[in-house]
């Protein structure tokens, strides 16, 4: 047993953890009552990919860790969603790649904004950014466009999971190598994105973490990874996947 009163044999385990998450993340003031819908959207997409984890996600993983390692400054950054779903493998990734930690809000509050920070202070964070907001986002006109600026402002890397496409557009029109976890391949944020990973958050950012372990300190093997993905493939992979899957 783990969190909610269901084993982890049962076949739908997964599933219901994440919306036990996302729901205790509601009753957090953590997640937005919008991030259940957003969450509900998502589920059926990995549904149509068989709640697992494709070849070409497992490379998209690989190639972003590689990223993150190699980046003069690399930041995860974190809304409601993946701070209810991933707050301690958020932690985990930022340790393992030597990335900064930075809350972003569509629907920002300052309240909110704290929660969040102290959420993932409790799950072992050292540092938050976010906060400051001392720095914005060109052509963005809603609150997804503050940021600080000696964070998501001053990054080349930025992993941006559970992303608004705007905002993943704006990001990538800045020049910053976008890194998007995104279970649907036709949304705007993983078209965008440097590399699409169309994979389940819960599933993407652990293995993300075990890469980077993998990878650290072998340079060539960083290079070969970056080097050997195919964004456009990978997402045309995706969509092969759900259109031709079993169900």
């Amino acid at each position: 047993m783990n969190e909610i009163d269901v084993p982890e044999s049962h076949p739908r385990y997964e599933s219901l953890l994440t919306r036990h998450r996302i729901e205790d993340g509601v009753e957090k003031g953590i997640t937005s009552k919008q991030g259940l819908i957003a969450q509900g959207r998502g589920e059926a997409f990995d549904y149509l990919l068989g709640e697992r984890t494709t070849d070409t996600a497992a490379a998209a993983e690989r190639a972003a860790a590689a990223h993150l390692l190699q980046a003069d400054h690399a930041v995860l950054s974190i809304n409601g969603n993946v701070a209810a779903l991933v707050p301690g493998e958020m932690v985990t990734l930022a340790e393992a790649t030597g990335a900064d930690l930075e809350v972003n809000l569509f629907n920002r509050t300052e309240t909110r904004m704290e929660r969040i920070a102290d959420h993932l202070r409790e799950h072992g964070a050292a540092d938050v950014l976010g906060l400051a907001a001392d720095g914005r986002i060109p052509g963005l006109d809603h609150e997804r466009a503050k940021v600080d600026a000696d964070g998501i402002g001053d990054a080349d890397v930025v992993l941006v999971p559970l992303e608004d496409g705007d905002r993943a557009e704006a990001l990538a029109d800045m020049g910053k190598t976008e890194l998007v976890v995104d279970l649907n391949p036709l949304s705007r944020s993983a078209q965008t994105a440097a590399v699409p990973i169309v994979d389940n958050i819960i599933r993407a950012v652990p293995a993300m973490t075990d890469h980077a372990r993998e990878l650290a300190g072998d340079e060539a093997a960083q290079r070969e990874a970056i080097e050997s993905f195919d964004a456009d493939e990978a997402l045309s992979a995706a969509e092969r996947a759900i259109r031709e899957g079993e169900l």
